[in-house]
């Protein structure tokens, strides 16, 4: 009987790592996808406490807060984490700065920014229109 092939060995050899490779092409996109929604989603976490405190002023003084300070809040760079550098509030508006060095780099130096609608004495958040994060980046609540 003749003995098996030697090239047989190597093919079978060779299938794992190929295998492996094609795997990682598709996984390591989407993992990176879900690294930047997490950095933006801490940007509306964050933004929360701004909202809140900007709902409570409105309700008090039915106007919408100039600042950080007339909303009750500390100052925009005092409000940061690990991938947000500032909270700002200006004029009514709630903008999130990604300027850290630990954000990824499709949302650094960008911003995520809440325009507040007022309808019926209620305020409601609109955050796709004048942010600069990228349209994929954006939380689901805020795509339109």
């Amino acid at each position: 009987t003749p003995a098996a092939s030697k090239g047989v060995l190597w093919a079978l050899f060779l299938l794992f790592p190929f295998g492996i490779a094609i795997l990682a092409a598709i996984a390591i996109p989407a993992y990176q996808d879900f690294l930047v929604r997490s950095q933006v989603a801490e940007g509306m976490v964050l933004a929360d406490g701004a909202k809140t405190a900007m709902t409570v002023y409105y309700e008090g003084h039915h106007a919408l807060p100039t600042d950080n300070a007339s909303a009750g809040l500390a100052q925009s760079s005092s409000i940061s984490g690990r991938y947000v550098s500032s909270v700002d509030v200006t004029g009514g508006v709630v903008t999130v700065a990604f300027d850290t060095t630990n954000s990824n780099r499709s949302i650094r130096y960008q911003t995520l920014v809440f325009l507040p609608v007022v309808s019926n004495d209620k305020i409601s958040w609109n955050c796709s229109n004048a942010s600069t994060v990228p349209a994929r980046d954006l939380p689901i609540s805020c795509r339109k």
